[in-house]
C-alpha cells in the first residue's frame, strides 16, 4: 500500500506503517501492511491484532483513504489495536510468485476458492505468529466476508480468529439489484473473455473497456455512473475520497474469479467453482456438481458483527437477510450483533464520511467486548 498525497504520506509516517510479506502454500507472495500502534507510539505487546481484508477489485489502500478521524485503519490503531492489512494475489503489491509472473496465464488460474484456501490462512497465521500467538479480530468487506464465511463453514481457521466483522457480506448473490452485474452474468461475458484467452481483469484496463462497450449498449444500463450501477447509490461519499479511491484503490482480479462470482448470481447457494461439466467437476471434487459451502454449519460460538445497507446493490437486503437467517437462527445471541444502515450502499461502509459515527464506533465497542 503506497501512501500517495502528501497528507496521507504524513499520516503513514506518523503511524509507522510498515511492510511484511507472506508466501501461500501455492506459491503466491502476498504483501501485508501493519500499523503497530496509534499516534501515541506507545509500544504495548498486549495490543490485540486486527486483520482487515479488502473486497473485490480493490486493495488495502481503501482502509486509509481519509484522515485519521475518517479511515478505519487509523481509527483502530488509535483505539489500541495492532492493525494489519491484507492484499490478495493479483493486486499491485502482491503480484509476485515463487515460479510464475503475471504474464503467465497460470498465474491467474484462481478464484475466491483459493483466496479462502490459501491467501486467508497464510495471512492470518502470519499475524497470529507475529503478535505473540494472540487470536485475531477479522474485519472483511464484501469479498473479504465471503472467504471467511467459506473457511468457517468448513471449521477452518477458528483457532486463529477471535471475532469476525462482516461489512456488506456477499455470500448469497442470487437477488443482486445491479442491472449491470446481472446483464454481464446473463450473457456469460466473463466466460466469453476467458474463452478468448484473457486471464487478468483490470477494472481500468483494456478488457474492462471492451466489456463496457458491450454492456453499455443496453439502454437500461446507466454507464454515466458506473460506481452506482455496480454498488448502489451511496449516500455519504465526498468527491475527493471517491477520486482517491478510483485512482489508487482499484486493482486486478482474475477473469476466472469473475466467472465464479457470476455463477453465484446465476445459481442459488454458495458453491465452489463450477468447471462447466460433470467430468471436470468429478476430476476436481469427485462429484458431478461443485460442493456447497454449508454456511449453516458455522460454529455458533464465533462472535460476529454484521452490518449492511438498504441501498447496497451487491450485498442487497434480500440476500443478506437470507444469510442472517442462516447465521442468526442458531447463533449464540451474545455473540451476534447486526447493524442495518438504511441509507448506506456498498462503498459507504469503507469510505463514507459518517461511517466512523454510524458503523466504526459500534464496531470498536464490539471488538473491545470480545
Amino acid at each position: 500500500m503506497l501512501c500517495f498525497h502528501m497528507t496521507i504520506l504524513a499520516f503513514c509516517k506518523v503511524y509507522s506503517l510498515n511492510l511484511w510479506q507472506v508466501t501461500t502454500e501455492d506459491g503466491y507472495i502476498l504483501s501485508l501492511k501493519r500499523i503497530p500502534h496509534g499516534v501515541s507510539k506507545t509500544e504495548n505487546t498486549t495490543r490485540i491484532p486486527v486483520l482487515l481484508f479488502h473486497g473485490l477489485m480493490v486493495d488495502s489502500v481503501s482502509w486509509v483513504l481519509g484522515t485519521p478521524k475518517q479511515s478505519l485503519g487509523f481509527i483502530l490503531a488509535d483505539g489500541g489495536f495492532d492493525v494489519w492489512f491484507a492484499n490478495t494475489r493479483g493486486t499491485n503489491s502482491s503480484r509476485n510468485h515463487t515460479s510464475l509472473t503475471p504474464d503467465d496465464p497460470e498465474y491467474w488460474n484462481w478464484t475466491w476458492d483459493q483466496l479462502a484456501a490459501y491467501d486467508l490462512p497464510a495471512v492470518l497465521q502470519h499475524v497470529y505468529d507475529h503478535t505473540g500467538g494472540q487470536k485475531v479480530h477479522y474485519i472483511g468487506h464484501s469479498l473479504g466476508t465471503l472467504i471467511i464465511l467459506a473457511a468457517f463453514s468448513e471449521h477452518r481457521l477458528l483457532h486463529l480468529v477471535r471475532s469476525a466483522v462482516l461489512l456488506c457480506p456477499i455470500a448469497y448473490l442470487y437477488k443482486t439489484k445491479s442491472k449491470l452485474t446481472r446483464l454481464a452474468t446473463q450473457i456469460l461475458l466473463a466466460e466469453a473473455f476467458h474463452f478468448l484467452g484473457y486471464r487478468e481483469f483490470n477494472p481500468v484496463g483494456p478488457v474492462s473497456h471492451e466489456i463496457l462497450l458491450i454492456i453499455c449498449g443496453d439502454p437500461e444500463i446507466d454507464c454515466y455512473d458506473l460506481f452506482t450501477a455496480v454498488m448502489g447509490p451511496d449516500c455519504c461519499l465526498n468527491a475527493s475520497t471517491v477520486c482517491n479511491f478510483l485512482q489508487h484503490a482499484t486493482q486486478s482480479t482474475s477473469i476466472k474469479n469473475l466467472i465464479h462470482m457470476s455463477q453465484m448470481i446465476r445459481y442459488e447457494g454458495v458453491r465452489r467453482y463450477d468447471y462447466g461439466n460433470a467430468k471436470e467437476n468429478m476430476k476436481h471434487y469427485n462429484q458431478p456438481r461443485p460442493p456447497l459451502y454449508n454456511l449453516s454449519s458455522i460454529p455458533t460460538h464465533v462472535p460476529m458483527f454484521l452490518t449492511h445497507g438498504g441501498q447496497d446493490f451487491l450485498g442487497d437486503v434480500p440476500d443478506t437477510r437470507h444469510l442472517l437467517n442462516t447465521l442468526v437462527r442458531t447463533h449464540d445471541s451474545d455473540n451476534m450483533e447486526v447493524l442495518y444502515v438504511p441509507d448506506y450502499a456498498h462503498a459507504d461502509f469503507v469510505i463514507g464520511y459518517n461511517a466512523p459515527q454510524l458503523v466504526y464506533g459500534p464496531m470498536v465497542d464490539f471488538l473491545q467486548r470480545h
